[in-house]
């Protein structure tokens, strides 16, 4: 008789749920449907109330899982992030991801009130939950949609979306607080927020200075074990920061950008594992919140749920964008673009897991509304956004995500190895020719990536901020060479 393992059978489940997943995403993007919203469908219907019957209420766990999902998202958007073109938008994404937040949870919390009857600071713990846009929905539908975006509209969003969950979850927390320990002053929490944000961004830039250096020096006997470094990176940043009272997700951001604008060894291949690795936990993480639902009681809130979606897409998040930016020299154009794109994803669902497992009463309401909110926005927010980018002419030709980097397997002698080096906007090889920067003569620049295509290099090519070298020499070599690439200009 063939013996059988308990855990056969949950393997095959969820190795069929992740394959059913991607097929459904491929042919949702041909009907123009976001694939998060496929696989959370589908978790549904392999859910408790669907024909699946998969009995899955476990808040703890989807908590558990959540964070280290988003923690990971946030990474890799930042190891993507070029802060060439994300630098001048960082007002505006402080002011959004800050100023923002607050706006949209005070004006859905009176909307709340008015429809579902929740006290007051119930209704402000429902409107900081849905509060903030979601880097995952954010990163994973732009890319999905392949929309291009002119101006500054793509680079805002993703930095508002990768720097905004601290905030939401700061608000989350202290709104908790205050409602389980009433005797609680309001004014306890500004303390803690200031902490959050100050040692979460001091920790995130510590920490990724370290990392730089690390990986560039460690000489790892196989590139493969690069990738397994960077997963202990991202534990060791979010979970120091987390410990001594920052907040890990924004630390864990900031080291990504720092990871990715600098020069890295096999930083090619470390965004294409994070990439991957990504999207393995988008696509569980909606599985996952598809099972912990339950339709029944989704359906019994609708009405009200649906008014208050329609209130954050059309009202809330258009208001708290233009107030933000009130003072701001972007189109109104543009600034409409970014107000359609306030996707909300996962984050509202795992934010509402904390009034959940703390007891807190409407818990279980703020859950409901929340997944509601979550499904229409990706639903009616990420079908449209190409039609309203050309509604609104901000649309562009998006850059060809065909384009593939060199590939370079190292021989295992250590004596040579191959780094992708980002130019900074203030460095001073900027607008110089390589033959004038005198090299270190043991370094060869392979090939050179300026936006969508490939330049081979002569001594007469200009380099340009922005500009990603591939270059083969000695590591002694890489090590002055970083120190003149990035050493800031002075005139």
């Amino acid at each position: 008789m063939t013996h059988v393992n308990p855990i056969d059978l949950p393997i095959l489940i969820v190795s069929g749920l992740l394959l059913v997943g991607l097929l459904a995403s491929k042919v949702g993007g041909r009907l123009g449907v976001p694939g998060l919203v496929l696989f959370l469908g589908i978790g549904m219907l392999a859910g408790s109330e669907g024909p699946g019957g998969i009995a899955f209420e476990n808040y703890g766990l989807t908590q558990a899982i959540g964070i280290i999902t988003l923690a990971f998202i946030l990474y890799s958007g930042g190891l993507e992030t070029s802060w060439a073109h994300t630098r001048p938008t960082l007002r505006r994404g402080l002011v959004l991801a800050t100023l923002g937040v607050l706006l949209t949870t005070v004006l859905v919390a009176g909307v709340a009130h008015l429809l579902l009857g929740l006290p007051w600071l119930t209704s402000l713990l429902l409107g900081a939950v849905v509060s903030s846009t979601d880097a995952s929905a954010v990163f994973s539908v732009l890319k999905e949609r392949g929309l291009g975006l002119k101006g500054q509209i793509k680079p805002l969003l993703e930095f508002e979306s990768g720097v905004n969950d601290p905030m939401a979850i700061f608000l989350v927390i202290g709104l908790s607080s205050l409602i389980a320990h009433p005797e609680m002053s309001w004014t306890a929490v500004i303390p803690l927020f200031l902490q959050q944000m100050v040692l979460g961004a001091a920790m995130g830039y510590g920490l990724g200075v370290l990392a730089v250096r690390g990986v560039n020096r460690i000489e790892l006997p196989s590139e493969g074990l690069y990738t397994v470094l960077s997963v202990a990176l991202v534990g060791l940043v979010y979970s120091l920061t987390a410990l001594v009272g920052g907040s890990g997700f924004l630390a864990v951001y900031i080291a990504g950008v720092l990871l990715g604008n600098r020069p890295l060894v096999h930083k090619r291949s470390l965004r294409q594992w994070h990439e991957g690795l990504t999207y393995l936990l988008e696509i569980g993480m909606f599985l996952l919140l598809g099972l912990l639902v339950f339709p029944s009681q989704v359906a019994q809130i609708a009405g009200p749920a649906l008014l208050i979606s329609l209130f954050l897409m059309f009202v809330a998040r258009p208001a708290a964008v233009f107030l933000s930016l009130a003072l701001s020299q972007m189109p109104l154009r543009h600034r409409g673009m970014v107000a359609w794109v306030g996707l909300r994803g996962a984050v509202p669902i795992i934010l509402a897991t904390f009034p959940l497992l703390e007891d807190i009463p409407g818990a279980d309401t703020i859950f409901n509304v929340a997944f509601f909110i979550m499904l229409t926005s990706l639903v009616v927010q990420g079908t449209t956004l190409p039609v309203v980018a050309r509604l609104l002419g901000v649309d562009a030709a998006a850059s060809s995500g065909n384009t593939q980097r060199l590939l370079f397997t190292p021989t295992g002698a250590g004596k040579s190895d191959v780094v992708e080096v980002t130019i900074p906007p203030h460095s001073p090889v900027v607008g110089r020719r390589i033959v004038e920067l005198g090299f270190p003569a043991d370094v060869l620049i392979m090939v050179i990536h300026r936006g969508t295509e490939y330049i081979v290099p002569n001594g007469s090519t200009t380099l340009a901020a922005g500009d990603e070298l591939q270059m083969l020499g000695s590591r002694e070599s890489f090590d002055a060479l970083r120190e003149r690439i990035e050493a800031r200009h002075t005139a």
